[in-house]
């Protein structure tokens, strides 16, 4: 009995994602809550280390089945690309609001797109242009340049996004050479050694309540990274997509709640920009695919056909 693998299942993948989306913005309140507390590097250090035994079995088949050629080159290159975006990230978390720091990080899908014309040769039709302007004038929105102070925090979050959209390109690579456990476990293994020497030059003493939240940390981020691929496999990108952008408003009242944010109309509005420039594009083009592939299958129908009568 094989897995579905037709991605016929939209309450399923959709439900999914909400839950990925709900650890993240767990994941980001912890963040939060220590704040300057402990250095960015020495945070993001630990959120991964913790990570590492959660991972064990993926590192098990690793270490019995060997990698393909040119894999460990890139499986490298992705962790280091890696460490710099999640060090940004901690920086910026502990200096931003929370829906700043999720509205600017919406901008990765937009990079992801620009990053696959120009390193994979993918095709930029008029539309995913069109989303890319769209989405640059509503990070615009959210950060306002003259309108008031571009903090360094703001700087590293559009860093960040730029950063993890690399990450996320030499995933998308390294995804066919090799299983999506292995990607996941490796990156966690390459991102706690990159991270280490940088941990080590702003070391500070970790309390026992700030290990057990970074814990915490890991146990989300290992679990949203999890049920993310579960969804991936349950239902098209056009049904999980826009789920993902619920985060915003997780994010928002979490800050507003629990951190006494102010609610920032122009963030919501500059998010709302990014998303709907992406749901979009995102939902245009499954269309097309689906379309496509419709036109396709009568002609196969009818090659199997031909070849049947040809058989008998």
């Amino acid at each position: 009995m094989t897995a579905q693998s037709d991605l016929g299942r939209p309450i399923e993948g959709a439900l999914w994602m909400l839950a990925c989306g709900l650890c993240f913005v767990g994941l980001t309140g912890i963040v939060r809550f220590i704040g300057t507390d402990l250095p960015a590097a020495q945070q993001a250090f630990l959120r991964f280390a913790f990570g590492v035994p959660l991972l064990a079995p993926a590192l098990v088949q690793l270490a019995r089945g060997g990698m393909p050629r040119g894999a460990w080159r890139l499986f490298g290159l992705r962790g280091a690309v890696h460490v710099v975006a999640v060090i940004l990230w901690f920086y910026a978390m502990a200096r931003l609001p929370i829906a700043e720091v999720t509205a600017i990080g919406y901008l990765n899908p937009v990079v992801v797109m620009l990053g696959g014309v120009l390193l994979f040769g993918e095709r930029l039709g008029w539309l995913r242009a069109l989303t890319v302007i769209v989405a640059l004038l509503g990070a615009v929105v959210v950060l306002r340049p003259g309108l008031r102070e571009v903090t360094s925090g703001h700087l590293a979050q559009v860093a960040a996004a730029c950063f993890f959209a690399g990450s996320y390109l030499f995933a998308k690579r390294l995804s066919a050479l090799v299983p999506a456990g292995l990607v996941v476990s490796v990156l966690s293994v390459s991102a706690t050694i990159g991270l280490f020497p940088f941990a080590l030059a702003v070391w500070q003493p970790v309390s026992g309540a700030q290990a057990a939240l970074l814990a915490g940390t890991a146990a989300l981020g290992t679990s949203a990274h999890y049920m993310m691929t579960r969804a991936f496999a349950a239902a098209p990108l056009a049904v999980t997509q826009p789920v993902t952008f619920l985060q915003i408003v997780w994010a928002t009242l979490l800050g507003a709640l629990v951190f006494g944010e102010a609610v920032d109309p122009w963030v919501l509005a500059g998010a709302a920009l990014i998303i709907g420039a992406i749901s979009v594009s995102t939902l245009t083009e499954w269309r097309a695919s689906r379309a496509a592939a419709a036109l396709l299958q009568p002609k196969v129908l009818r090659g199997d056909a031909r070849a049947a009568v040809r058989v008998d």
